[in-house]
């Protein structure tokens, strides 16, 4: 990817009003107020549970981070980075979550497109709890700065 003139969509997916759910909401919050986040050309939007209609949004994108609450089989608050097929892959092989639309068949719709990007990577993070509450469990909200750092590491790299 050269470094200038790309759009880097950075999509954190959610539901504020469920604990844990909203990791993902929160990680992209905190990589817009990052200060490198302008300079890499970082575009952060909350995602929430839109499904099909974020298509538009992915479909302009150079590049993109999804980042998202995910059974990981770990410890809550863990983190862990899938990229290009790696990321396909995890989202064909796991469980479904509340979006239910999920991410893999908005990817579908890209591909049917032809505007999947090349490179696009998941930031997944192991929820402790899912039920009706506004704050995350402590875990998870102390995985939220080490998952932003994770994304703005990720586009750094990409940037080259």
């Amino acid at each position: 990817m050269s470094a200038s003139k790309q759009t880097i969509l950075v999509l954190g997916l959610g539901n504020i009003l469920l604990t844990d759910e909203q990791v993902g909401v929160r990680v992209a919050e905190a990589v817009a107020r990052d200060p490198a986040a302008e300079a890499l050309g970082i575009r952060a939007l909350d995602g929430g549970t839109m499904g099909l209609t974020l298509l538009v949004e992915m479909e302009d994108a150079d590049a993109m981070v999804v980042i998202d609450a995910a059974a990981l089989n770990k410890a809550p608050g863990s983190v862990e980075l899938f990229e290009g097929a790696e990321m396909d892959h995890f989202l064909r092989t796991r469980g479904r979550n509340p979006h239910d639309i999920g991410l893999d068949d908005v990817l579908d719709g890209l591909r049917l497109r032809g505007a999947v990007p090349e490179n696009r990577a998941l930031v997944g993070i192991q929820p402790a709890a899912l039920g009706v509450g506004e704050e995350m469990t402590p875990e998870v909200a102390a995985a939220v700065p080490r998952a932003a750092g994770m994304v703005i590491a990720l586009v750094t790299r990409w940037r080259g």
